[in-house]
């Protein structure tokens, strides 16, 4: 199994058709049906079921098509990040995964003062939900992440990159909507159906918090992806509960703040602990470090006109 082979069989799995693969490719058919013919011998198992007018994945070749897609861009990572070395200036591409939501915000600031250093350096960006994210480094295929606490900081390296607090995405037409004031009480929101983060963790801390006011949440759905939660939310399917994201002004939903308790999200900036990180990596994250304690995050240059809800005083992260 070589990058080659991998290659042709992406190419051949994206269209399902050895004619249109091998145009695609510049190619004659023969030598691609040969390649992946021999691709399986290699691998020991049948990647298409081959039909009269289509092709279609099996199992072990839809499991393949994931890995090569991942293999595939380590090695242009690799390749770039090895021409870096070779060039001995502050160039490459710095690949960052990150939540969404406001990870991209935050993020936003650092890039745009360390291109203002290092105009020659680009950037990769990927979202996606916290395991999804770490997944990603875990592999390889990116050389830091933004993410939301909790995660495992005995193999992680981290930066405390910024809070916010939890909120309650609540239907227009909704009677809390109506209700004056910037907040709701958690045990309010335990009458209603409401739509969570889908991350394990997280919704195991949200059924502690509350359950540390005697009550049950009746979750209906949980969700990876804030805007999703956002459209159910205006539609009147539930009250989604999410941390503040960057304010996107919405007619069809009012936001408040969840309090008694309040609980707070955390984010920090995660890479591999132990690993040695290439220069551009190095730098960017004693960028990140100076920016932060600096608090340069709330100054004139960096700060982007929103509104944006006050942590309660006392709250906890959850």
């Amino acid at each position: 199994m070589d990058f080659r082979s991998l290659y042709y069989f992406t190419v051949v799995a994206q269209e399902l058709n050895f004619t249109r693969a091998a145009e695609k490719l510049g190619m004659s058919q023969p030598p691609l049906s040969n390649a992946i013919k021999g691709l399986e011998q290699d691998l020991g198992v049948t990647l298409f079921v081959r039909g009269k007018r289509r092709l279609q994945l099996t199992e072990a070749g839809s499991l393949l098509l994931h890995r090569s897609n991942q293999m595939l861009s380590l090695a242009d990572k690799t390749r770039s990040d090895l021409a870096h070395m070779e060039s001995g200036g502050l160039t490459g591409t710095i690949s960052l995964g990150m939540v969404e939501g406001r990870a991209p915000y935050i993020a936003s600031r650092w890039i745009k003062g360390f291109h203002e250093e290092y105009p020659l350096v680009r950037y990769q960006m990927w979202n996606g939900s916290s395991d999804d994210v770490l997944e990603r480094l875990t592999r390889g295929l990116a050389d830091l992440a933004v993410i939301a606490v909790p995660f495992d900081n005995e193999h992680l390296e981290s930066i405390v990159i910024g809070q916010e607090p939890w909120i309650a995405i609540i239907p227009k037409g909704h009677v809390l909507a109506q209700e004056e004031g910037e907040t709701v009480s958690l045990a309010t929101l335990s009458k209603y159906p409401l739509i969570v983060p889908r991350r394990p963790s997280r919704i195991e801390a949200i059924r502690n918090w509350f359950g540390g006011i005697g009550k049950e949440p009746d979750i209906i759905c949980e969700m990876s992806n804030y805007i999703d939660a956002v459209a159910l939310s205006e539609q009147n399917v539930g009250i989604s509960i999410f941390p503040q994201t960057t304010y996107t002004p919405n007619q069809h939903v009012v936001s408040k703040v969840i309090v008694d308790p309040a609980k707070i999200v955390e984010y920090v900036l995660v890479w591999p602990k132990g690993q040695r990180q290439g220069a551009l990596v190095r730098e960017f994250i004693n960028y990140v470090s100076d920016f932060m304690e600096e608090d340069r995050m709330h100054s004139d240059k960096f700060r982007v006109k929103e509104k944006e809800f006050e942590i309660p005083e006392g709250a906890q992260i959850l």
